[in-house]
């Protein structure tokens, strides 16, 4: 049975080359629209989801990646560097009373080649939500035997 853990956490802009929105991205439809039909072929549906992350701040919390869901190798989506790897776990996103079925994505750092995130947020796809922005807060339920939430030592 899972276990939810729930942890507040601020939205927080990203390096925006998810989503395409980036001027200097080298990807103008933004790497989740080129992602999801190499994810979808390996059995993961990203359609329900807007094409790109909600970047949550969860400090003074971090986290650790345990026994996710979906963990996709080698997924070689772009000529402009090597395959990677990716892991993804069910969560859900808590919104000015709604609550929004989403998925935590994680591209591990060691296959990734730039746009690193601090070990303090946790990149989100969820349903586009229109009155969301920059700085209000969010809830995350987090399934806690896919994702351990640590404080600091």
């Amino acid at each position: 049975m899972t276990e939810w853990v729930q942890v507040k956490g601020i939205i927080r802009p990203g390096h925006q080359v998810a989503s395409g929105q980036s001027p200097q991205s080298p990807y103008p439809q933004g790497t989740i629209a080129l992602q999801t039909p190499f994810f979808q072929s390996l059995g993961l549906d990203l359609t329900a989801f807007f094409a790109g992350t909600l970047n949550v701040e969860i400090s003074p919390y971090s986290y650790q990646i345990l026994a996710p869901e979906y963990t996709f190798l080698a997924v070689d989506w772009s000529a402009c560097h090597p395959p990677e790897n990716f892991s993804f776990s069910p969560c859900y996103l808590n919104h000015q009373g709604d609550r929004y079925r989403s998925l935590v994505y994680y591209p591990h750092p060691e296959t990734k080649r730039s746009h690193f995130q601090n070990p303090n947020l946790l990149e989100i796809l969820s349903p586009f939500i229109a009155d969301l922005t920059y700085g209000q807060e969010v809830t995350l339920e987090l399934n806690s035997q896919a994702i351990c939430l640590q404080l600091p030592t």
